[in-house]
Parts: structure tokens; sequence; C-alpha cells
């Protein structure tokens, strides 16, 4: 009796271990179903390196109407969503025939400014040196005139500069209105800043249309308690070679510089950065017609060229 007893004692337990194990296995099966049903597998996401179909610039013509501008120059988004209308006085939009900016009333200079850069936009005209106030804005706006800048240890410092505007007197002269400009330090003006500009303009002659945004944040002080002298200036530009559609492995240059003096020897690769970092510091959202995917492999990538 008691031997059988002890037989099916032993069995019981056999039995037991054997149900605890078979539950240790088919429990993360279950779990592991559970997971498929309540987190499908998602679906495959479209390719980064597809590529776009081309942006036509216009390099046979100038835009003639402020729409065929706005469609050139803002080809790539309209960063801030800046609007013409006086209301938003700290992101007013200015379209002309050679660039498009983003004005803010109360520091006096663009947030940022936007044009194409092709071969046929440079030709031989000189530069006109004509600053002036820029008489598109609201009447009741404060003019800014060129002596605002004199004798206050900053240079008038082009956003869009004057040698990207060569082919005509009057796109050249369009680049001279205070709207353009910003407070600069002769050394990061006449610096590393002036050689990424040639250094621009080379790409364009070796047959790239280049997607320009620039502009600066921060701020320093101000000259006649009126113009804000930032703390650094920014620069994006989007090569594109002729022809070409926009994919995963278009160059994209980003800069970020610090408006000081001492940096007159720098090379401006020394200050290469990338978009996504230029977004954090400002605010903006560039590139924001591309697909969101491609969006980020170009915006994360710094350029090692």
């Amino acid at each position: 009796m008691k031997k059988g007893v002890t037989i099916g004692g032993i069995i019981a337990v056999l039995l037991l271990i054997g149900a605890i194990a078979f539950c240790a296995w088919i429990a993360p099966k279950i779990n592991e179903k559970l997971a498929e049903i309540n987190d499908p597998i998602p679906e495959k996401p479209e390719e980064t390196n597809k590529t776009l179909p081309p942006v036509k610039l216009p390099t046979a013509k100038q835009p003639q109407t402020t729409s065929e501008a706005e469609r050139t120059y803002l080809a790539l988004g309209n960063p801030s969503s800046a609007r013409a209308n006086p209301i938003f006085s700290n992101n007013y939009l200015l379209i002309n025939n050679h660039y498009a900016l983003s004005y803010n009333r109360s520091k006096a200079i663009p947030n940022w400014v936007a044009w194409q850069l092709t071969k046929e936009d440079l030709g031989g005209v000189e530069r006109q040196n004509n600053f002036r106030p820029d008489n598109r804005l609201p009447k009741n706006w404060k003019n800014i005139f060129p002596s605002y800048y004199t004798r206050s240890g900053y240079n008038r410092g082009h956003i869009v500069p004057s040698a990207d505007r060569t082919k005509s007197r009057e796109a050249n002269s369009s680049t001279f209105l205070m709207t353009n400009m910003t407070p600069q330090t002769p050394d990061l003006n006449q610096g590393p800043w002036e050689k990424l500009e040639r250094y621009s303009r080379s790409l364009a002659r070796r047959n790239n249309d280049l997607f320009i945004y620039s502009g600066c944040y921060g701020e320093k002080s101000k000259l006649r308690r009126t113009v804000t002298v930032p703390t650094n200036c920014w620069k994006i530009i989007v090569a594109v070679s002729r022809n070409s559609g926009i994919d995963s492995s278009t160059r994209v240059i980003a800069v970020d510089m610090p408006n000081k003096n001492g940096i007159r020897d720098d090379n401006w690769r020394d200050y290469k950065t990338s978009v996504r970092n230029i977004e954090q510091k400002t605010g903006f959202d560039f590139l924001s017609v591309l697909p969101k995917n491609l969006q980020n492999v170009l915006e994360m990538r710094v350029d090692s060229r």
C-alpha cells in the first residue's frame, strides 16, 4: 500500500513539473502573438533615396510676378510661415523679383532671406552701393537708414550678397535695401562669411542650382536703440545638380557663425553644422515641402566635403 502511494506521489510531482514547464514554454508564445495583434507590423516606409521631380529654376528670365517669385524662392518652403500682412509685424513677408524674406519689425532686420543662385545670375554688373530704406514696408513702420550703422563698429552685412546678383543693375541694386541688411562684425562679414559666399558662387558656376536660406539669431545690443545686433548668423545651401532632383545624396551645407571679431582668417568649414541644429536655434522649419523621411535625412547630416 505504502509503495503504491509513493509511486503515485512521484507521478503527481512529475506531472506538476511537466505542467509548469509547459506553461513556461507556452507563455512567451502567447505574449508574442498578443503583441502582434495589438501592435501590427508597420507598413514599409517610403524609400529615403527616392529622387523627387526636379524643381525647375528660372534660368531664362527672372520671375515677373509676386506669385512667380514666391514659387521660385520659396520652392523648398516658407520656414516661418511668414505672411504679407502687417498684423504679422515680426514675421512680415516681402518678395521682389530677386529674393524673398521675412522681416522682423521689432528687430529691424530680417528673420531669414531665401533666394536661388544659378550661373545665370552671375554677370558683369558693377556693385551699385545704393544702400536705402525699403519703401515696401507699411507706411507707419519706422524706416531704417544706412546712417544707423555709421560709426557703430558693424558692417551693413548683406544677407543676399551683392555678388550673387550681377546679371542686371536692378538685380544688384535690390540687394542694397536695408531689409536685406544685418549688423555684422567686420571680421565675420569680410572673413568666413564672405569666403562661403565665394564658394557658393563657384558651385553655381559648376552647374549647380542653389536653394539658399540665411539669417541671424540672438541679440547682443541694438544700434540707435532700434537695429538688433545678432549673436550668430547662419546659412543653409541646398546644392542641386542641374537637371536633377533632390534625394538623400543631395548636398546640403549648413553653417552657424558667431558674430564677433577675431575670426577673419577662419575657414568657413570650421562652422559647419546641421539644418536640424539651426532649426532648434531659430524655431524655423526648413525643407518643409520634402517628404518627411527625406527631410530628416538631409537635416540631420553635417556636410563632409
